[in-house]
């Protein structure tokens, strides 16, 4: 098998619980040398999807191939051409050089490859200091840096990755998922993260497979998700916060006219005058200013009123009325030099490349 084939295909998966759908997935391929990061909201089968890609959980229907293979009963065999990382690192009581020689000593090597492949591997994650210390004592961040250099010692076909980075605080898992990405890649490691995280999902993932209620809604490069969301639920998962309801007015060669709250809208698509649509346009595409006078060339200019102003992170979002609620996400110096404040009268632009049309329904 050559880089660009499926390691692991699934197809027709079906997975019930009480007379309720867990997964229903019907292709999903994790092509050799990627990073494929699974996304979607807390209870949507994320962990369970893994779960059934390592041979812990059985589908009630559909198949589970490995390089072309159906894998009907996992072996003990297949186990070994996988390593899983979960979120607790499950370390043993042991020295933390006996934790990441431990996969290895299973698999019957030699004792001098045992060593130095343990050796190498925590040199790639700056843990050598570590190798005498009591796993117990360690840090979060450190057990988990063993957790991973324990599994890619293994020198793993496939590398699962199970919300590894969730218990740490921000810095060390930034650091950590930085490393991860660099040595993910040196190695040619093929690897499924499972996580609720988009941050995450961006630094590691080489594509994106959004997960929402067992189903998967769109498999996709990172860029693709974000800018061209393939439906209304992916479109708010992934933070697009203007869903706009419309109906097509009218269609030109490359833009259509639609009619949102009374007010028409200019975007790319084509669909037919009378078919009903959703404006998809992420809040950092929207310029807003006080006042009435024209400030923007953008094809989409409108008026409004300022509803919320609320602190979102290093920014703030803007909620407004322009006969149909919009949000704009501005900087704080922005917040200051444009005085924003509720029930200001504003106005508001967007350029029409800048929004995504979704059939409706």
């Amino acid at each position: 098998m050559t880089e660009g084939d499926p390691v692991l295909s699934l197809r027709g998966i079906k997975l019930r619980r009480q007379h309720q759908f867990l997964l229903d997935v019907s292709a999903l391929d994790v092509v050799r040398g990627e990073t494929l990061a699974v996304i979607g909201p807390n209870g949507a089968g994320k962990s369970t999807l893994l779960q059934l890609m390592a041979g812990l959980v059985q589908a009630d229907a559909g198949l589970l191939l490995f390089d072309g293979a159906p894998v009907v009963r996992p072996s003990l065999a297949f186990r070994r051409r996988l390593a899983l990382v979960l979120q607790e690192p499950m370390l043993l009581d042991a020295s933390v050089r006996a934790n990441i020689e431990l996969g290895l000593r299973f698999r019957g090597l030699p004792r001098s490859e045992v060593r130095e492949r343990a050796r190498l591997w925590a040199e790639q994650f700056n843990i050598t200091h570590l190798l005498p210390r009591q796993a117990r004592s360690l840090s979060g961040g450190e057990a988990q840096r063993v957790s991973l250099a324990r599994a890619l010692a293994l020198q793993p076909e496939l590398l699962l990755l199970d919300e590894p980075f969730s218990p740490l605080d921000a810095p060390a898992r930034r650091a950590l998922i930085q490393e991860l990405a660099l040595l993910l890649r040196r190695t040619n490691t093929t690897a499924v993260l499972v996580t609720h995280d988009q941050d995450e999902a961006l630094m590691l993932g080489d594509r994106l497979a959004v997960l929402l209620q067992g189903k998967l809604h769109q498999v996709d490069t990172p860029e693709r998700v974000l800018s061209l969301p393939a439906d209304e639920q992916v479109a708010a998962f992934v933070g697009v916060e203007n869903i706009l309801s419309g109906l097509v007015a009218e269609r030109s060669d490359d833009l259509m006219a639609v009619k949102v709250g009374g007010r028409l809208l200019y975007v790319p698509g084509d669909s037919l005058p009378g078919e009903s649509v959703f404006v998809c346009l992420r809040p950092e595409d929207v310029t807003i200013w006080p006042g009435s006078a024209p400030r923007s060339s953008a094809r989409n200019l409108l008026s409004g009123k300022v509803v919320s102003v609320v602190p979102r992170g290093r920014s703030y979002l803007v909620q407004m009325d322009c006969s149909f609620p919009l949000a704009a996400l501005i900087t704080p110096s922005a917040l200051n030099e444009l005085g924003l404040a509720q029930g200001m009268l504003v106005s508001a632009s967007f350029k029409a490349t800048a929004a995504h049309v979704i059939p409706r329904g």
